[in-house]
C-alpha cells in the first residue's frame, strides 16, 4: 500500500510553513547545529503562576472527566465578562464555544459555514493556515494584496471590489500576524462602513494577539454594534497569556453560529481538556491592566522589536515598516533577488530563508506563505542576545550574495 490511497483532500494540503521550518531547525539541532529559531509564533514567556496553580487545583480537585462540549459554563461566562471587560461587547455564554486552540475555532467556523466554491475575503499578507482551511472546508479564498508602503493594511473600497455573489466571509486579523499591523478605530469604522451594507457576509475577527499592542491599542471589529449580527470573533490565551501549549480558543458570535460549531465539534473533538479550561478560567478573569506578567511581556516585546529594527536597518536592501503589535518584523527583503553566492541562487523568498538556514543556521519563515513574496517573517520571541546574535549571522550571510 502506498500514499494512493490518501485523499485528495489531505494530498492538496500543505504543510505549515512555520512548522516546517521549526521542524527542520530540531533536525538541525539534533544533529549539533547551532541553530537560532526565529520561526515560531510562541511567547518565550512562563504562563502567569497564578494561571498554572489553577491548573494544578484543578487536578487536585479532580476535575479530569469530560467537560461540555461547548466549554464549562463557568469559562463561557468569564469569557462573556472579559469581552465585556477589555472590549465592551455584550455576549451570553450561549454566543460563545471553547475549543482547543483558536486555531480549532477557525476551522469550526469555516466548516460550519462554507460549501463548495463559496469566498472568503483574505487580505494578504496572512496567516499561513487562513487559505489552507478554507480550502479544506470547500471554499476559495479571495485575497486582498497590500505591501510594506501601506503598512500591509486594506482600504475599504478594496473589500468592496472584491465581494461577489459568492462571497460568504471576510476574515481580519488585527493585531496582525505576520506584519504586526494594527488598524486604529478610524480605520476599522471606515471597513465597517462597507460591511454593514452586506449583512450576509460574516465578518471573522481574529483577535489572537489582542494584548500585544505598543504605540497604538487594538480595537475589535465588534466596536460596532451595526456589525454584530454578522461577527464572530475568534480569541484565546496563547499569545496575551503565554499559553500556547494550554490549547484553549474561543469564539463569540451569533447564536447560530456557536450552536453550529458546538455540534460540529460534539462529533470530532468533543470538549477542549478540562485541565486547561480551568486554567483558562483563572487566565481571562485576569485583567491585563492589572497583570505584571502581561505588562512585563509586552514592554519586553516593545524593547525587541525596537532592537530588531534597528539592526535590520544596518543590512543593505532590507525595507522594514515599524509593527505595532504581536511579535513579529515582515521586512521586503526582494532586493537580494536575483543575487548569487556561487553555489546557491536566491529566486525568492523560500530560497533565501532555506539559504539563511543552511549558510548561518537562522530559522525564519518564506513569506510565501503568508502570500507576500517579497518578505520574510521575522519573530522576535527571544532574548536580545539571540536577537543580536541571529541578525549578526543574517548580515553576514547576505554580505556573500552579489
Amino acid at each position: 500500500m502506498n500514499n494512493s490511497i490518501l485523499s485528495n483532500r489531505i494530498l492538496s494540503l500543505s504543510e505549515s510553513a512555520t512548522l516546517e521550518m521549526t521542524r527542520l531547525s530540531r533536525e538541525l539541532k539534533s544533529e549539533g547545529k547551532d541553530v537560532i529559531a526565529l520561526s515560531i509564533g510562541e511567547p518565550d514567556f512562563n504562563t502567569p503562576q497564578n494561571v498554572k496553580d489553577a491548573g494544578k487545583l484543578a487536578i487536585d480537585n479532580n476535575i479530569t472527566h469530560y467537560p461540555p462540549v461547548p466549554g464549562f459554563l463557568e469559562l463561557r461566562e468569564a469569557i462573556a465578562a472579559k469581552l465585556k471587560r477589555d472590549n465592551n461587547l455584550d455576549y451570553g455564554p450561549e454566543n460563545i464555544v471553547v475549543s482547543t486552540g483558536a486555531k480549532h475555532s477557525l476551522i469550526n467556523v469555516f466548516m460550519c459555514i462554507l460549501n463548495d466554491g463559496d469566498e472568503v475575503i483574505i487580505p494578504a499578507p496572512y496567516w499561513v493556515s487562513y487559505p489552507e482551511m478554507v480550502g479544506l472546508a470547500g471554499g476559495k479564498s479571495v485575497v486582498i494584496n497590500t505591501d510594506i508602503d501601506s503598512d500591509f493594511k486594506i482600504k475599504p473600497e478594496d473589500i468592496e471590489k472584491a465581494i461577489t455573489t459568492n462571497t460568504k466571509a471576510f476574515l481580519f486579523n488585527s493585531p496582525s500576524n505576520p506584519t504586526g499591523s494594527v488598524y486604529t478605530y478610524e480605520e476599522l469604522s471606515e471597513i465597517a462602513k462597507v460591511l454593514v451594507k452586506y449583512p450576509d457576509i460574516l465578518i471573522i475577527a481574529d483577535e489572537i494577539y489582542e494584548y500585544i499592542t505598543f504605540d497604538s491599542e487594538h480595537h475589535s471589529l465588534g466596536s460596532f454594534p451595526e456589525l454584530k449580527d454578522q461577527l464572530v470573533i475568534v480569541n484565546g490565551v496563547s499569545k496575551g497569556m503565554a499559553m500556547t501549549g494550554w490549547r484553549v480558543g474561543y469564539i463569540a458570535g451569533p447564536k447560530f453560529i456557536a450552536s453550529a460549531c458546538g455540534k460540529l465539534q460534539g462529533q470530532y473533538t468533543s470538549g477542549t481538556g478540562s485541565i486547561s479550561q480551568m486554567a483558562a478560567l483563572e487566565a481571562v478573569k485576569t485583567d491585563p491592566n492589572k497583570s505584571k506578567e502581561v505588562s512585563d511581556m509586552v514592554k519586553a516585546f516593545r524593547e525587541r522589536r525596537d532592537l530588531l529594527i534597528s539592526l535590520v536597518k544596518e543590512i543593505p536592501g532590507i525595507k522594514s515598516n515599524v509593527p505595532n503589535g504581536a511579535f513579529y518584523l515582515f521586512p521586503d527583503v526582494s532586493y537580494y533577488y536575483g543575487k548569487s553566492n556561487g553555489d546557491t541562487t536566491i529566486n525568492g523568498s523560500t530560497e533565501l530563508c532555506m539559504y539563511l538556514l543552511n549558510e548561518v543556521y537562522v530559522a525564519l519563515v518564506p513569506g510565501e506563505a503568508f502570500g507576500s513574496p517579497e518578505c520574510i517573517r521575522i519573530s522576535y520571541a527571544a532574548s536580545k542576545e539571540v536577537i543580536k546574535e541571529a541578525v549578526e549571522r543574517i548580515k553576514l550571510a547576505l554580505s556573500r550574495l552579489s
